[in-house]
């Protein structure tokens, strides 16, 4: 096989690979000096500029000229802008279906169909038998196309224990006690329901989510939470000792309503005072009469006593006067009779 060797007239083409690595580039500038030749093949040779465009630092503008047997005229093959040696690239192409990540899904889009999933494996296909059906199909819901195999469960429970709902997870560490004797767990059913359980309770971190029977947060239905002491003082009570209410009193309350007092201002309140000090004297005055009638009574009362008795002595010389009358009838009889 005939060895490529370096072509003169295709060499010295420079500024026609030139031209064309301009026209290629968004802003002429972009293309640096040359960088030399690559021979391709028997009358093919590739020119190599410089980079200099923002974001593609080592790549170079690649122009590849040609000519026919015996030709002194390059003419250009093809333009392009290729990676150099130390050019910075992104990573290897993987197909979509192959890159895609646990939480790439989002609405709208669809995950290719994988026939030989191994987390998945027949589901039950029925047989007739009244009692095995039941079980499988009622019990299990074992009645789909495909269910989940041995390796698929195990595979589900390692990552949901190894997870954030797990017994490792911050929230579970610092619990006081564990999911298992929450009442906001509901348990699973199958194999799966000997270790985890869905949380239901609202206030939780992981309401919705299925949880570990050792997991824990701080939601738990049977705990309490400590009040700490404050170290601040409570607050004495404002009373605003300035403010007057105005209560309007003209309308008379009904008996559902019940009846208030009008707030006492400073004139009403001398009023009252200067009221009860007339009552005061009045009372007074109506005690300091009543003392004199009681005087003049007591002094009444005495002079009729003393009358009384001047009284007594009177009636003694009337008595002795009728008992010298008595004797002194006989003696005018005595005398009549003589």
């Amino acid at each position: 096989m005939a060895v490529a060797t370096k072509d003169a007239v295709l060499g010295s083409a420079v500024d026609l690979a030139r031209e064309v690595a301009v026209e290629l580039a968004q802003d002429p500038s972009d293309v640096g000096e040359h960088l030399g030749v690559v021979v391709e093949g028997e009358r093919l040779v590739s020119h190599r500029f410089a980079c200099l465009a923002r974001g593609y630092r080592g790549w170079e503008w690649t122009v590849t000229v040609a000519r026919v047997p015996r030709g002194r005229t390059a003419t250009v093959c093809e333009a392009e802008l290729l990676p150099g040696d130390d050019a910075i690239l992104g990573r290897a192409w993987v197909p979509w279906a192959e890159r895609l990540r646990p939480g790439d899904i989002g609405p709208g889009d669809v995950l290719p169909f994988r026939s030989d999933d191994p987390r998945l494996e027949p589901g039950w296909t029925p047989t007739g038998d009244d009692e095995l059906d039941s079980v499988a199909i009622d019990e299990l819901a074992l009645a789909r196309a495909r269910v989940l195999s041995t390796d698929g469960i195990a595979e589900a429970a390692e990552r949901w224990y190894r997870g954030s709902q797990g017994p490792t997870s911050a929230g579970a560490l610092a619990s006081a006690a564990a999911c298992q004797t929450c009442g906001f767990l509901v348990p699973l059913q199958g194999a799966l329901g000997t270790l985890f359980g869905v949380c239901v309770n609202e206030w939780s971190p992981d309401d919705g989510r299925v949880v570990s029977y050792d997991h824990g947060c701080g939601a738990h239905s049977e705990t309490d939470a400590e009040t700490p002491p404050s170290e601040w003082p409570d607050a004495d009570p404002l009373i605003d000792e300035l403010r007057v209410e105005s209560v309007d009193r003209s309308a008379a309350p009904t008996a559902d309503e019940p009846a208030f007092d009008e707030p006492v201002t400073d004139e009403a309140a001398s009023d009252e005072a200067a009221s009860d000090e007339t009552e005061h004297d009045e009372a007074a005055s109506d005690e300091a009469v009543h003392d004199e009638a009681a005087s003049d009574e007591t002094e009444h009362d005495e002079a009729a006593s003393d009358e009384a008795v001047h009284d007594e002595p009177a009636s003694d010389d009337a008595v002795a006067i009728d008992a010298a009358d008595d004797e002194a009838v006989p003696v005018e009889q005595a005398d009549a009779g003589q």
